[in-house]
């Protein structure tokens, strides 16, 4: 069947020969001075529309093989939809705020945001993403991407952002707004929080240890009764506020000699083997074995702070390792925060930004200092304490910075969020995500799990 040039666009005579490197420029060249894509987007005006919305790239350097396999494979479905009859239309846009934006622009300045004001740097950020807009968009062009180029969208643009704060104004007016502290990935290195995207896990050394926290009160008779718990984080004992126990769990009420004073310790029953070799103990005696609801409300005394820890229970507490017994600091971890909700516990922050600690009137030898550096000094105080009855390493998968490659730490921060259980909303977003065609299928199943949480 004979081709019929119905945009009427002069017929080309390139040499069916490999030379890539000199034909796609005289190619594109070619494309570009006859308006191309305006003359497409004439054509299919009238058509039935289909539109692939593109998530902007951040105009923060040059485009990568990532860049380039993203572009090319929604510039082939566009392209094919538009073969097939379709108006479809491609708008490219760039995300010129935030962190990536602002942490390339320091490395090209070789400061830190300490040494230039903000309305400076804002400044030189402006520039610096419009710079890049302007050289991605013609690498996007040399890899053949049809688009409206010369109509771009920018998150920077004052039409765009006044759209967001209209936008926004409309959820506070409807009370879907509101302010509250939530733990997230933090970067002490970049100060700021991180998406589970921006996390990587690398391996890392971290100190393994166990710690007594003292009951209050007598138990089945007896006094001087600690319950053991284990943790990789020694700092959080500082936001310290819970243990939490599994409450269908078998733990065991032990006796033992330290130096020839009897000792009492509450441990898992399938742990305490393990428990036994780690710490030491050569002999012991089975006082009772009960079932982890038994402790529920009893209340233990900080290894080294003048505040009570209440002893709660929690699904989550695994006998597979550890001690049995988990110490909660809901202002530091997912499952703690939750808890804390669920327990109405109090959340301690005293980690500024930088993961330093401040503000600890019990404990000014750790002002100043980052938490993970204050490990050592929060060991020999739990040893002053006669509270570490362990202490050693682990190796184990830990989250990192993709930026600075630092290690991250878990850090409650005031955050604003949008209640998405006001007036049903979450109802509404899951019945409109059923309308959706999914291409993969799987795709429904993840962004329902998101909204379901």
């Amino acid at each position: 069947m004979e081709y019929k040039n119905t945009l009427n666009l002069p017929k080309t005579d390139f040499p069916m020969k490999a030379d890539l490197v000199l034909k796609e420029p005289r190619i594109l060249e070619q494309w570009y001075s006859v308006n191309l894509y305006q003359k497409i987007r004439e054509k299919y005006k009238i058509a039935p529309k289909y539109v692939l919305h593109d998530g902007p790239p951040y105009a923060n350097g040059d485009i990568h093989i990532g860049h380039a396999l993203n572009k090319i494979l929604k510039d082939t479905v566009v392209k094919y939809k538009t073969m097939q009859g379709f108006n479809s239309a491609y708008v490219p846009g760039w995300d010129c705020h935030g962190l990536p934006v602002e942490h390339q622009l320091f490395k090209e300045l070789g400061i830190n945001k300490y040494q230039i004001d903000q309305v400076s740097f804002r400044k030189k950020a402006f520039n610096y993403a419009m710079r890049f807009v302007n050289i991605q968009k013609e690498q996007f062009k040399r890899l053949g991407v049809f688009g409206d180029w010369e109509n771009p969208y920018l998150t920077l643009t004052p039409k765009y952002e006044a759209k967001i704060l209209e936008t926004f104004a409309k959820l506070v007016k409807k009370g879907y707004i509101y302010r509250g502290l939530k733990p997230v990935n933090w970067c002490c290195q970049c100060e700021t929080a991180l998406a589970e995207a921006e996390v990587e896990y690398e391996d890392h050394s971290s100190p393994s240890i166990y710690v007594k926290f003292k009951l209050i009160k007598s138990l089945f008779g007896h006094e001087n009764i600690s319950i053991l718990i284990w943790t990789t984080t020694p700092w959080t004992l500082v936001s310290n506020v819970a243990i939490a126990v599994g409450p269908s769990m078998d733990y065991v009420l032990i006796k033992y000699l330290n130096q020839s004073e009897e000792q009492f310790l509450i441990v898992s029953g399938d742990l305490i083997e393990k428990v036994r070799n780690d710490i030491g103990i050569k002999e012991y005696q089975i006082i009772k074995t009960f079932k982890g609801k038994e402790l529920e409300g009893l209340v233990a005394r900080h290894p080294f702070i003048d505040r009570e820890s209440k002893v709660i229970l929690g699904e989550f507490v695994s006998h597979e390792e550890g001690t049995g017994a988990v110490h909660i600091a809901p202002g530091h971890g997912q499952e703690d925060y939750q808890t804390g909700l669920k327990n109405n516990l109090t959340i301690i922050m005293p980690v500024d930004d930088r993961g330093k600690f401040f503000a600890l009137e019990n404990l000014p030898e750790l002002n100043g200092i980052n938490v993970l550096e204050a490990n050592p000094k929060i060991l020999e105080i739990l040893k002053s304490k006669n509270s570490l009855l362990f202490e050693g390493k682990i190796q184990h998968s830990y989250p990192h910075c993709w930026r600075c490659k630092n290690p991250i730490i878990f850090r409650a921060t005031a955050q604003w969020f949008m209640s998405i259980d006001k007036n049903n909303l979450r109802k509404k977003l899951l019945d409109e995500v059923k309308k959706v065609k999914w291409i993969p299928a799987e795709g429904e199943a993840r962004i329902s799990g998101m909204l379901e949480v």
